[in-house]
């Protein structure tokens, strides 16, 4: 089964990329680095010529502004355009858990448009939605630095392992297009502030974590409840302690 994975030089694309080869499949990787620009559409033809599967793990430079729109509007529509003309017989795109609700965030917003897109898209397609990396814990802990000290809101989520997500990913790739909304999150619940003060405290750094409630999220509140999946996501097997453990020993 020929496969393209678009968005292929990033966390995912590059877990995913590896899980499908090493099960026997034909994988192209395609991303700007390797000189395919999904937004002027340069390289894209070539890229999904003649593949059964486009698996769009892209995302933006920018999370501010009209930027992340942009984005996701011009690649979605020129990815989904050749998907069209090479008629591949699955499309699939990782999103987030929340997307819906968040919609007042710039970036959110963009990734709406870019589910809406594939909904209208007539292409046999799957959605899967995820809850926030581990690995980008670090990037939480930026939006709430204030100083000395770190703010963020006690809203929940449940984060995930990528490696958890890729493989997930890699099931849906090669299984019958759900024409839907999947959802995939860690096997451990926290609030956005705890999760800091544990990742902190496991790299000995002394910043004090302040619960605020009024921080906002990428530009927008949260509710309490906004970033869990709902009934019936995968939930993976990874605990954050122990991606903890294996991210120190690496």
């Amino acid at each position: 089964m020929k496969i393209t994975v678009v968005g292929a030089s990033g966390l995912i694309g590059t877990l995913l990329s590896e899980g499908l080869r090493r099960s026997g499949h034909e994988v192209t990787a395609a991303s700007l680095s390797l000189g395919v620009d999904t937004v002027t559409g340069a390289g894209l033809e070539a890229a999904i010529a003649g593949t059964d599967i486009v698996v769009d793990v892209t995302n933006a430079a920018s999370f501010g502004d009209s930027a992340a729109l942009d984005f996701f509007k011009e690649s979605t529509k020129n990815l989904l355009a050749a998907a069209a003309e090479a008629s591949v017989a699955h499309y699939l795109a990782l999103s987030v858990v929340g997307t819906p609700l968040l919609v007042e965030s710039d970036y959110f917003r963009a990734k709406m448009v870019q589910e809406n897109l594939i909904r209208a898209s007539n292409r046999p397609y799957t959605i899967l939605r995820s809850t926030q990396f581990y690995e980008f814990i670090s990037g939480l802990i930026d939006i709430g630095a204030q100083g000395d000290v770190v703010r963020l809101p006690p809203a929940l989520m449940r984060p995930v392992a990528a490696g958890d997500v890729a493989a997930f990913l890699a099931e849906l790739t090669v299984s019958m297009p759900l024409g839907g909304i999947v959802e995939i999150g860690g096997p451990e619940q926290f609030g956005v502030d705890e999760i800091a003060r544990i990742y902190l405290t496991a790299n000995e750094d002394e910043r004090p974590v302040i619960t605020d409630p009024s921080t906002s999220y990428f530009g927008v509140e949260l509710t309490e409840d906004a970033l869990l999946p709902g009934d019936g996501a995968r939930m993976a097997s990874e605990t954050l302690s122990e991606w903890l453990y294996r991210s120190m020993a690496d």
